[in-house]
């Protein structure tokens, strides 16, 4: 059985999933086991001992210089209750971590420091730009993840602390949880814009290609989903702009130059997705010109086809008139009687018609 982004398992094909069996399979915690994905302490650089019960934690952190991790998964105010009375978690930030779709943002809230990161993933087959969202609460002697929708980041975060003693833990403590989220953060971000960079490549090959279709949806759904992309981005710039100048006390200082290069690369992914957006609006005016210009040519040939058949209907006109007229059949009719009539009439009928098809060649309608 795999395991998601804190440690929680995740279900083969066929069985049911962690949500599904927590409700039929509690922990000693009173909790679905879905909802909390694992709860560990990290001391000097490594993990001690495996998972420990919930109601533990508080004490596990009080009583340790390292730090507790506990990972939550899309909890509702009843599973995260006990835990931010345990850690005394500030209640607005609480809220914001349980309801999701807040801005990526970084605030203080006496001794916590509470983030929210947005990861991506972009889901090449329908274009789409697919965003999901970690709540980072940073105490003294804790950490508390809350994650909403799929993304792994967590899950490579904690590997790299199970996995041995990690260089940066000593120096960093709680806050490294906060520094490698973040960092796998921002490069999910540059695989994303590298991928949406090589759709809108192919997008201007059509555009400018040899054929004729209308690409403006495919266009526009490509704007809309860097918009998206856009709104988890740039209001991250500020958040680590302070990390970056130590102007955050919860964060030690000797790790600014860290989160520097984070903010380097997040004002990067924003410049890039600036620039992909005016490509999108540049291509999308190209589309429309070009779509207009093919719609024109088509009403040019129509107009010059419409031409055409007027003007053989005003060459044909000329005979229906004239037989029309020697058709009435009234007794007493000019030239009825002239024994040349009707050649002279199909004369007159010939002279005209070539009269008339003369003068539309010379003005061009044929």
């Amino acid at each position: 059985m795999a395991h998601d982004d804190d440690g929680a398992p995740q279900p083969r094909r066929g069985e049911s999933s962690p949500r599904a069996t927590a409700q039929r399979d509690l922990s000693h915690d009173d909790r679905p086991v879905g909802t909390i994905g694992d709860c560990g302490v990290y001391e000097h650089g490594v993990r001690r001992g495996g998972r420990i019960p919930l109601s533990e934690a508080a004490a596990a952190a009080a009583a340790t210089e390292g730090f507790v991790w506990i990972g939550l998964q899309q909890p509702t105010h009843q599973d995260i209750a006990d835990v931010a009375v345990q850690f005394d978690l500030p209640p607005l930030a609480v809220e914001d971590a349980v309801r999701a779709h807040q801005r990526p943002k970084l605030e203080a809230y006496g001794e916590v420091l509470f983030a929210v990161l947005k990861p991506v993933r972009y889901i090449d087959s329908e274009e789409v730009v697919e965003v999901s969202e970690v709540a980072i609460f940073l105490g003294p002697h804790f950490v508390i993840t809350v994650r909403h929708g799929h993304s792994d980041v967590l899950t490579a975060v904690r590997a790299e602390l199970d996995g041995g003693a990690h260089p940066l833990l000593t120096d960093f403590g709680p806050s490294l949880v906060l520094y490698r989220a973040a960092d796998l953060v921002v490069d999910g971000y540059e695989r994303v814009l590298e991928a949406i960079g090589a759709d809108v490549d192919e997008i201007e090959e059509e555009v400018f290609g040899a054929g004729e279709d209308d690409h403006a949806e495919r266009i526009y759904k490509l704007k809309r989903e860097v918009a998206e992309f856009r709104r988890a981005v740039v209001p991250l710039a500020w958040p680590f702009e302070r990390l970056a100048t130590a102007a955050v006390g919860h964060v030690p200082d000797s790790t600014a130059h860290h989160f520097r290069d984070i903010h380097d690369h997040v004002l990067r992914a924003t410049d890039q997705l600036e620039a992909i957006d005016r490509l999108l609006t540049d291509v999308l005016q190209a589309n429309t010109a070009r779509v207009a210009t093919a719609q024109s040519k088509i009403a040019l040939r129509q107009n010059e086809d419409m031409r055409k058949i007027s003007a053989w209907a005003a060459i044909a006109l000329v005979p229906t008139a004239v037989a029309g007229i020697y058709g009435m059949n009234f007794e007493h009719m000019p030239e009825l009687e002239s024994r040349y009539g009707y050649f002279v009439v199909l004369g007159v009928i010939g002279v005209i018609c070539f009269t008339l098809y003369r003068a539309f060649r010379h003005n061009g309608w044929l």
